[in-house]
């Protein structure tokens, strides 16, 4: 790992010797190739990096997609749930001939219609710290398109124990969110970058918040949310950018209206004492 506290290192994410790209390859990734900012150099990043996608649902549909398109050379999807038809109104990886698979096979499978150059690594089981010990040390970028609090609290411990960068994102029926975190790592005053309990300190009471089956939900706030999760994910694997660490970006759909807010590190409390 790059050290920490190098400004170097800020905002990207460490990779893997990179392998030189192929002139199909070239040809694909032109206009990526073409970007000063991303140029050759970039995307033989995206080429090596290795990001682990959890679900396959309204987030990770568009996320698994353009990180796909993007040339991210290997993608892992975590989720055990199977495709229902009444996932197909926001979750655009899968389609009506694959009701009834599993969303990581049905997943698997658009990728590499997409872009056969994507090795796509499958874990049929839900995100959970013992999956997390197993699988993410493989990793280099963790992306959280779950759906539950639970879920989202795992994966920034985890990711944070790993050391690796976290996008996670956020829809609720007309509105959605998205941030990055790199707690491992300092900004450039020093102070240590925020974690996810700064942002969120408690899980929110069950019940507080119900589900999209429950309320509903626009499917295309979904392509929203999930394209910026992808578009962050980019600009970590190949240092482009400001990632959107300490900042969270907020989306209000019926509005048309974006907006940031900027959280920071918060003192640490003292331990209650046990009773």
């Amino acid at each position: 790992m790059t050290d920490a506290a190098s400004p170097s290192a800020r905002g990207r994410v460490s990779i893997t010797p990179m392998e030189p790209l192929s002139p199909e390859e070239i040809a694909r990734y032109q206009r990526h190739i073409l970007l000063p900012e991303i140029g050759g150099a970039g995307q033989q990043k995206l080429k090596a990096a290795r990001v682990l996608v959890i679900g396959a649902g309204g987030l990770g549909a568009p996320v698994l997609q353009y990180l796909a398109a993007a040339g991210v050379g290997t993608i892992g999807i975590a989720d055990d749930d199977r495709v229902s038809l009444s996932n197909l109104q926001r979750q655009v990886i899968h389609d009506s001939g694959t009701i009834g698979e599993l969303k990581t096979e049905s997943a698997a499978f658009a990728i590499a219609r997409l872009n056969p150059h994507v090795n796509v690594i499958r874990f049929e089981e839900r995100f959970s710290p013992d999956s997390a010990r197993r699988h993410l040390s493989g990793f280099d970028l963790l992306i959280d398109g779950s759906d539950n609090f639970d879920t989202r609290y795992t994966a920034a411990d985890a990711a944070e124990a790993a050391q690796i960068p976290l996008v996670t994102g956020a829809v609720g029926r007309f509105d959605g969110s998205v941030t990055v975190l790199k707690p491992y790592e300092s900004a450039e005053d020093g102070t240590p970058n925020p974690t996810y309990r700064d942002l969120f300190p408690e899980k929110p009471p069950a019940g507080l918040i119900p589900a999209c089956a429950e309320t509903g939900i626009i499917g295309a706030l979904t392509g929203v949310i999930g394209t910026l999760m992808a578009m962050e994910a980019i600009k970590l694997v190949t240092g482009t950018g400001e990632p959107l660490i300490g900042r969270l970006l907020l989306y209000d759909a019926l509005a048309a209206r974006f907006d940031t807010i900027r959280y920071k590190r918060r003192r640490q409390r003292p331990r209650r004492a046990s009773s």
